[in-house]
C-alpha cells in the first residue's frame, strides 16, 4: 500500500504492508534509528514517537495508519528550543546511561513539558510512567524533566 505522511517536517512518500508497524517502516525503510525496538508490544516506551503532536508508541501503530499525518521522532525536534534544554539537562543531571530508552524518554518529557512548562515532580512520573529505564532508575530522569522545566 502507498501513502505519504510527513516525517520530522517533510512529506515522504512510502509503501508497507498493512500489517507493518510503524517502529519497522521508520527504521528499515528511512533508516531512523532513534526509534528503538524493545519489546514490541507497548510495554517498554522506547519506541515513543509523536503522532499528530501526541506521544505514541510507534510498535502499535501500524504504518498505514499514518497516511496524511503528522510523524515526529527526537530527530526532528533537534532545533526546538524545549528538546534543547531537556538534553542538555539530561546530560548535566545523569539522566543517561546505556542510551537505549533515552529518545522516548525525551519525547514523553518533551510532551509534557509542551503542554505543561512548569510539572510537578508528580505529573512528571505520570508522562514517562509507560518508559521503562533499566539503567538509572528514575531519580536522575525526573530531576532532569524538573531542571529543563526551570530553564523554559
Amino acid at each position: 500500500m502507498k501513502f505519504t505522511f510527513e516525517l520530522n517536517g517533510e512529506e515522504v512518500e512510502c509503501e508497507a504492508g498493512e500489517n507493518e508497524t510503524l517502529l519497522d517502516l521508520l527504521r528499515i525503510e528511512f533508516g531512523v534509528t532513534s526509534v528503538k525496538k524493545g519489546c514490541e508490544n507497548g510495554e517498554c516506551g522506547v519506541c515513543t514517537l509523536l503522532l499528530d503532536g501526541q506521544p505514541v508508541t510507534s510498535c502499535l501503530v501500524l504504518a498505514p495508519q499514518v497516511e496524511g499525518r503528522a510523524v515526529t521522532t527526537v530527530d526532528g525536534l533537534v532545533d526546538d528550543p524545549v528538546m534543547e534544554r531537556l538534553r542538555q539537562a539530561f546530560m548535566e543531571d545523569g539522566a543517561v546511561q546505556c542510551g537505549f530508552c533515552t529518545p522516548g524518554m525525551l519525547i514523553s518529557a518533551y510532551a509534557l513539558l509542551r503542554e505543561n512548562p512548569k510539572p510537578t515532580a508528580e505529573e512528571v512520573k505520570k508522562s514517562i510512567e509507560g518508559n521503562i529505564c533499566r539503567c538509572t532508575g528514575y531519580v536522575t530522569i525526573i530531576k532532569a524533566i524538573l531542571h529543563a522545566s526551570e530553564r523554559i
